[in-house]
């Protein structure tokens, strides 16, 4: 578990699954890594396949069927894996809440899981890093 948690924190995969966005978060997520905040700098690298992944980036509101899609692709990552939540309506469904297609905000669709929460709408691109980086440090143990 020791190399598996090391090698996580020094250089985790990041997949990104959009949950129904308007597309803000995700070009901010685009973003981050462009050389201009350079997300790789970290370690960090956006992979294709979720079986590959290392944390989950999470951008939009959870409605009816996008709900059931994210808690098959968390089933499919490989633990342990990080979930960030993106952007106001990730963090708790922002102003969707009172709509009839939205179900639970993301922390009930997948409980425990999410290690950090990116408030903003969109989040700016060093928000973004900064919550990957401090679910990191949460996951190494340092508190900060």
């Amino acid at each position: 578990m020791g190399l598996t948690l090391n090698a996580l924190t020094k250089s985790p995969w990041v997949f990104h699954v959009s949950a129904g966005s308007c597309n803000n978060c995700d070009i901010e997520i685009l973003d981050c890594l462009c050389p201009r905040f350079d997300i790789e700098r970290f370690g960090a690298l956006l992979v294709g396949s979720v079986r590959h992944a290392d944390a989950l980036l999470v951008t939009g509101a959870m409605n009816r069927k996008s709900a059931k899609r994210v808690q098959q692709l968390y089933e499919q990552a490989a633990k342990p894996c990080l979930v960030i939540a993106v952007g106001t309506c990730a963090c708790g469904q922002g102003i969707f809440r009172d709509s009839y297609a939205m179900t639970t905000p993301l922390d009930e669709v997948l409980p425990g899981a999410v290690a950090a929460y990116v408030p903003g709408c969109p989040p700016k691109p060093e928000a973004i890093i900064l919550g990957v980086v401090k679910a990191l440090a949460a996951l190494k143990g340092d508190g900060k």
